[in-house]
């Protein structure tokens, strides 16, 4: 069974090397929808995939540190990324360019590994993701899957790769986040259900 989820935030950003001369020379922003699809084979105690009320924490918070922000890409100009940090309190470096196609990769990268991380309370079993979409415009997305995230032709995703900004950082619930998510530190799902002997 499936889930889904959706998020949204607002971002600016500019994409080298694509056609566009708007795109790839001007700084420019979207209204991006994301959609985290969820799937399980077997439900919780609560019979549900997973609880919409525990992608508010970890999940939401990585996914919100775009919003408001400027995202770059580590290989641009100094010039320009020393501009970005310099200028604007919410910032977030990747090491992929910041396209609609990478942002659906990286948001499926940073939700499995905390859904991986997570320690499960309530009977969960087998959750994973099983798509990301992420919508920059109302006419077009990108989707993602497991095998885009493997694909190292796509860029190379690693954990230590990617930078926020003290400002980012402050606003998460533990602004620990993610140096707890680069140790392999265990997330703990907090809500255990009320047990009702349905027999």
């Amino acid at each position: 069974m499936r889930i889904r989820k959706l998020f949204k935030f607002e971002n600016a950003h500019i994409v080298r090397n694509c056609s566009s001369n708007r795109c790839k020379y001007s700084i420019h922003g979207h209204s991006y929808q994301v959609e985290l699809i969820l799937q399980a084979n077997r439900l919780d105690h609560g019979q549900m995939v997973y609880d919409f009320g525990l992608l508010k924490s970890a999940i939401k918070d990585i996914i919100d540190s775009f919003d408001h922000a400027i995202t770059f890409w580590q290989k641009d100009d100094p010039e320009y990324i020393a501009a970005c940090k310099n200028f604007s309190a919410r910032w977030v470096a990747m090491p992929v360019s910041p396209s609609a196609e990478q942002f659906s990769r990286v948001i499926f990268f940073w939700a499995d590994a905390i859904l991986q991380q997570t320690q499960m309370q309530n009977g969960e079993s087998d959750v994973m993701v099983y798509s990301v979409i992420v919508h920059e415009t109302a006419t077009g997305y990108a989707q993602c899957f497991i095998e885009d995230v493997q694909n190292e032709q796509m860029g190379k995703l690693n954990l230590a790769d990617f930078e926020f900004s003290d400002e980012v950082r402050a606003e998460w619930h533990d602004p620990l986040m993610y140096d707890k998510l680069i140790s392999g530190e265990k997330f703990i799902n907090p809500k255990v259900a009320l047990q009702v002997d349905v027999s």
